[in-house]
């Protein structure tokens, strides 16, 4: 098995979004001072559920002659669970479990996106009040739905727009 990068071809469209898009940042970035540390991102993993075994439990009596026992890697576990974290240059500014059984759907990341603010209001008011930061976030489609959209854009959440890349790795 090997794993190869293979870019993929762009369109012109997509070309031109890009540029347009890395313009607006570097103009955002000339009008706001510490632009950097205004950035709040937001990024998906999954975190699966191990068993590890304490020192003292694993430790074994063995003779001075006697082979040393083998251990054995963990394993990954069937449980797992999706962990979506809020961030800035400061640290995380949010962060929530996915209940068993939800996926990410547009109605929970609405949900997801009202909960952060509450939570940058609580944390950092005049920020909060100022509107003085800046969402990014990935190009999932339950991120970029319309209802999504619209719903930061009613509370003035200026968002900056980002765009996938445009290569992947290909398992063979």
């Amino acid at each position: 098995m090997c794993a190869c990068f293979v870019p993929h071809s762009s369109t012109t469209e997509q070309r031109e979004d890009r540029v347009t898009s890395c313009s607006d940042i570097i103009v955002k970035a000339d009008a706001h001072k510490n632009f950097l540390n205004k950035i709040i991102t937001g990024d998906e993993t999954w975190c699966f559920a191990y068993d590890p075994k304490t020192k003292r439990k694993s430790s074994e009596w063995v003779g001075e002659t006697s082979p040393q026992p083998k251990k054995l890697k963990f394993q990954r576990s069937c449980i797992k669970t999706m962990l979506i974290i809020f961030f800035n240059s400061q640290g995380i500014v949010h962060k929530e479990f996915i209940p068993e059984g939800k996926t990410v759907s547009r109605e929970f990341y609405k949900g997801l996106k009202d909960r952060l603010l509450k939570r940058i209001q609580r944390v950092c008011p005049a920020v909060f009040c100022s509107r003085d930061f800046f969402l990014l976030h990935d190009n999932a489609p339950a991120h970029k739905a319309a209802s999504v959209c619209q719903f930061l854009t009613q509370k003035n959440v200026t968002i900056l727009q980002t765009f996938p890349f445009l290569s992947r790795f290909i398992c063979a």
